[in-house]
Parts: structure tokens; C-alpha cells; sequence
């Protein structure tokens, strides 16, 4: 069986210094900026200082106004929401006093509703994995490998194709709205899929749903890290994995009757129909992007967006944050801005992860634990997956804790340390001559330890840091191309491995799998900047060669 698409794309500490506003100036706060920006290095091949300017900054003040009371109507139309809670656009509000943190409350509904996006994404990972031959025998197409591989790769190939022409939607139509479109195809796709008697409809459908993915898994991330306060965007923004390992693990669980019932994959299918409409009659009632929002001029549609969800005390410094960037640039970012400066190089670096955590070989991972459990008496292929839904749903939880805590680069490293020492402890084990049962256990604990590391940072952080990094003007394009990357490894990967395992041996794969992840935990250390507690804006000023409107 082909292997499936990763769990990753698939898969709080310090405050940020205050922006002073660009607009009304005076003379010596101009000479200030003016002062600090000829500071700033003119070429990104400085980058690394300027990584450490971001990360050094010192915390903002709280603000000590006390949280707003908006009405449900205000919080996008959800009702029953206490609007009691503090904010936290900044990184500051929520906390007061002795009482309970909870300024992320007023956007976990919105981010939610966009992060079942997610769950459809693990679903259609996992719903192939149990009745794809169940499949093939009433189709007529048993016995032959590649049709099976292609109704499973058909997949990747929708999806690659969704993701080049995400940003374009995104940019016209804004995150909500494309979230609502997107699932058309997702519906559809499934619903085709489902009631499909011949193999072209099934190819139809799967190609359907994945551009519908495609889009997607571009999407969410954009939108949780423009809508989230500043405060709690990486716990937010794991909901993408969380959701995913979620997805799988339904889809796992439902699968279980197919093992007795050979029609049972067309229920399946049916289900997958449904969590789409949930999408587009929840994202009615979410916020739109205020970041998209103040791009387009709607400053005050964008205030309004930012003081229910933020709170009133953190709208003023968030709005200029928004107006330092956005002011007198509203015109459509272009593929072509991604070769220049500084674009290029965050573009890069978006790519890089992707390669980076496609080749460090969570697909071949998951596509060889199945025959891993199978050595220590667990022969139920659905089974077997489920342990490793499961685990990779406990590590993203973690992920979840530490996010904006322990910060997203100290998650890649230690995510990439951990997932090289997983795969160096399973070369050992099938290496070297040991006791039968301890081999089959130090396997089975590498194929564990190795999809936990996956799920603690490999998986959400890369989804999470690009779009922080990706300015507001391309942040759409940077995430396009990123996820385009992902897709083309995605398949390579699936395609050569078992060609790979024949020629060199699993241990020598193996080996080559934990070498990337030393070499993507060198990358992480060397040139990603630490995100936590920084506001989008201040994270792209410091960034920029120039400050927006004064670049020549």
C-alpha cells in the first residue's frame, strides 16, 4: 500500500515592543526611526543579526485596562460566549491578577471552525488506509499496484495543484470566505468518490478533494496566525495538527467495520461530506482576517474584528502595528516578488522546512510501522495505524503547551534531535545482532518515539513559523510555494521509498532519514528566527531591509 500524506501538512513568554504609530510623526520621533532603520543591515545576507534583534527585544508593558464586555453579536455572530475574558492581541492582555488565563478564548471559537478544515485533512489520509482493496475488488482493478497507488496518489496531485492556486483566492476573496468556496470541491469530491462504480469516478473524486486540501492546508495556518492574539498564536496554530491527528484517527475508527463489511468504504466516503458543511455554515459566523481586512482599507471593519477578539485594550497598538504596514501598499503581491529581497529569502527558507521535513521520512515511517507492529503480534494494519494516530495526537497536544512557551525554534531543534535519535535507535535494532524480542521492542519504541518527536514540532511548528515570517504584502505566495514544495516531496518520497528499501535495506534508509534530521535541526538552529510573543508586524519590520513606503 502507498504510504499516506504526512501527518504534518497535513500534521508565551516575552511581550513584543510597542511600534510607535507611522502616521503623525513628529520631527524627532522621524529622526528616531530614521536612526534605527539605517541601523537595520540593507542586505539579507545579514540575517543573522537581524534574527537576533527580533529575538532580543524587550517585553512590552501590560496593559492595565480592564477587559471589554462586547456583545455575542460582535463576537462574528457566536452566541453564548463570555465575553468576561482578557485579550491579548499584543502579547499582553489576559491576565489579571490571580485569575485564570484565558485571553484566547473570544478567537478559539473562530480558529476552531477554521481547523475542521484540518480534521477533513487527516480524515481523507486515513479513510484509504483500511478499504482501498475492498475497493479495488469491486472497482476492477485488484491485483494491480499502481492503479491502487494512483487512486491513493491522485490525491497529492489535486492537492499540488490546489495549493499553486490558493493565493489568489485568498488574496481577492479573503480566509473566510475561500474556506467556504474551498469546500464545494471537498463535498463533491467525496460525494463522488462515494457513490463512484468505476475507477475514473473514483480518480475524479480523490483529485476533487484534493485540491480542495490543497487549499486548504495553505489557508488555515494564514488564517490562525492573522486572527490569533499575538499572546497564544502557536498554541492556536497547533489546532492545524491537532486537528489532522484527529481526522486520521476518525477516519481509523470508522474504517474498523470494513475489515467484516467490503462495502463499508462507501459510508466512509459518505462521512467525509459531512464535516464540509459544517465548515461553510460555521465560517459564516467567524471573523475575517484583520490583517486581510486593513490591506484592503476596511480599517474600521478591521478595528471592530480586532477589538472583539483582541479586546478594546489592545486594538490601539494593534491597528498601528496593521497601518506601519499596510499603509499606501494596496495593491496584489506577484509571483515575481518572491526572487527579491526579503522575500527570497523567508520563501527559501518556507521551501527548505518542507523539503527538510519530507525527507527527514515521516512517510516512510508511517508506511513501514504497519509491518513493525505486525513483528510483535499486532497484525491488524488499522490497529497498528491507530497507536500511531494516537501518538501523534499525544505529542501535538504537548506541542500545544510548549508553543508559546519554550518557543517554536527550540521545537524544531529538539523535534529534529529527537526524530534523528528515534531513527538511529531503529537502525541499531535491526543493525546489529540482538535478542529477537528486544529488537522487535526497540522498534516499535523508535517507530513511537520518532512519530512523537514528528508531532511535538517537525509537524506544527513548520506550518506555524512560515506565514510569521512571510510579510503581509506575500505571505499568501510564500505559503503557496511552501506547500507546493511539500506536495512534490510528499510524492517523490512516496513513490522511491520502497524502490530505496529494496536496493539499500530499510537500516540503510533509515540511517539516511535520521542524517536529514540532524541536518534539519542544523537548519532550524542556523536560520529561524524565534517567533514567540512578537507580533506579526513588528516580526516583518524587523525583518525588512526598510520600513514599508520608504523602500525606493
Amino acid at each position: 500500500m502507498m504510504p499516506p500524506a504526512p501527518l504534518a501538512a497535513m500534521l508565551i513568554l516575552p511581550s513584543a515592543p510597542s511600534l510607535r504609530p507611522r502616521l503623525g510623526l513628529g520631527p524627532s520621533s522621524s529622526r528616531a526611526r530614521g536612526a534605527a532603520l539605517h541601523a537595520l543591515p540593507r542586505r539579507l545576507e545579514l540575517w543573522h543579526p537581524r534574527l537576533a534583534a527580533v529575538e532580543s527585544g524587550p517585553p512590552s508593558s501590560q496593559s492595565s485596562a480592564p477587559p471589554p464586555q462586547p456583545s455575542s453579536e460582535l463576537l462574528g455572530g457566536i452566541p453564548g460566549l463570555d465575553a468576561g475574558f482578557g485579550g491579548g492581541g499584543g502579547g499582553g492582555g489576559g491576565d489579571r491578577g490571580g485569575d485564570a488565563d484565558l485571553g484566547w478564548v473570544r478567537a478559539f471559537p473562530h480558529v476552531l471552525t477554521a481547523s475542521m478544515a484540518n480534521f477533513l485533512f487527516g480524515y481523507h489520509i486515513g479513510v484509504m488506509n483500511g478499504p482501498i482493496e475492498d475497493i479495488a475488488r469491486e472497482l476492477g482493478f485488484q491485483g494491480n499496484p499502481f492503479l491502487q497507488g494512483l487512486v491513493v496518489s491522485i490525491f497529492i496531485v489535486g492537492a499540488f495543484f490546489g495549493s499553486l492556486g490558493s493565493s489568489a483566492l485568498v488574496d481577492y476573496l479573503g480566509c473566510r470566505r475561500t474556506l467556504q468556496i474551498d469546500s464545494i470541491p471537498l463535498i463533491l469530491g467525496a460525494f463522488i468518490s462515494a457513490q463512484a462504480h468505476s475507477l475514473d469516478e473514483m480518480l475524479l473524486g480523490r483529485f476533487l478533494v484534493g485540491i480542495g486540501i490543497g487549499v486548504n492546508t495553505v489557508l488555515v495556518p494564514i488564517y490562525i496566525s492573522e486572527v490569533a492574539p499575538t499572546k497564544y498564536r502557536g498554541t492556536l496554530g497547533t489546532l492545524c495538527q491537532i486537528g489532522t491527528c484527529l481526522g486520521i484517527i476518525a477516519a481509523l475508527s470508522l474504517g474498523i467495520p470494513s475489515e467484516s463489511d467490503p462495502h463499508w468504504w462507501r459510508t466512509m466516503l459518505y462521512a467525509a461530506c459531512v464535516p464540509g458543511f459544517f465548515i461553510v455554515v460555521g465560517m459564516q459566523f467567524a471573523v475575517e482576517s484583520p490583517r486581510w481586512l486593513a490591506k484592503l482599507g476596511r480599517l474600521d471593519d478591521a478595528r471592530k474584528v480586532v477589538d472583539n477578539i483582541w479586546g478594546v485594550s489592545e486594538a490601539e497598538k494593534a491597528m498601528e502595528e496593521m497601518k506601519s504596514v499596510v499603509a499606501n501598499d494596496d495593491s496584489q503581491a506577484s509571483w515575481s516578488e518572491l526572487l527579491a529581497e526579503p522575500h527570497n529569502r523567508v520563501a527559501l527558507i518556507g521551501g527548505s522546512l518542507f523539503f527538510l521535513q519530507q525527507f527527514a521520512g515521516i512517510n516512510g515511517v508511517l508506511y513501514f510501522s504497519s509491518l513493525t507492529f505486525r513483528d510483535v503480534g499486532i497484525t491488524s494494519g488499522i490497529l497498528a495505524s491507530l497507536y500511531v494516530g494516537v501518538t501523534n495526537f499525544g505529542g501535538a497536544l504537548v506541542a500545544s503547551n510548549l508553543m508559546d512557551k519554550q518557543g517554536r525554534k527550540n521545537l524544531l531543534i529538539g523535534s529534529y534531535l529527537g526524530m534523528a535519535f528515534a531513527m538511529f535507535l531503529i537502525v541499531f535494532s535491526i543493525s546489529f545482532p540482538l535478542d529477537e524480542g528486544v529488537g522487535h521492542t526497540l522498534s516499535v519504541t523508535g517507530t513511537l518515539l520518532y512519530i512523537f518527536s514528528f508531532a511535538l514540532g517537525a509537524g506544527p511548528v513548520t506550518g506555524i513559523i512560515i506565514p510569521e515570517l512571510s510579510s503581509a504584502r506575500t505571505r499568501s505566495k510564500v505559503m503557496g510555494f511552501s506547500f507546493t514544495v511539500h506536495w512534490i516531496c510528499n510524492f517523490v518520497v512516496g513513490l522511491y521509498f520502497l524502490e530505496l528499501v529494496k536496493l539499500f535495506g530499510v537500516g540503510a534508509v533509515y540511517a539516511g532519514f535520521g542524517g536529514v534530521s540532524l541536518l534539519s535541526a542544523l537548519f532550524a538552529y542556523n536560520f529561524i528566527v524565534e517567533t514567540k510573543g512578537r507580533s506579526l508586524e513588528e516580526i516583518e519590520l524587523s525583518l525588512s531591509p526598510a520600513a514599508p513606503g520608504e523602500q525606493k
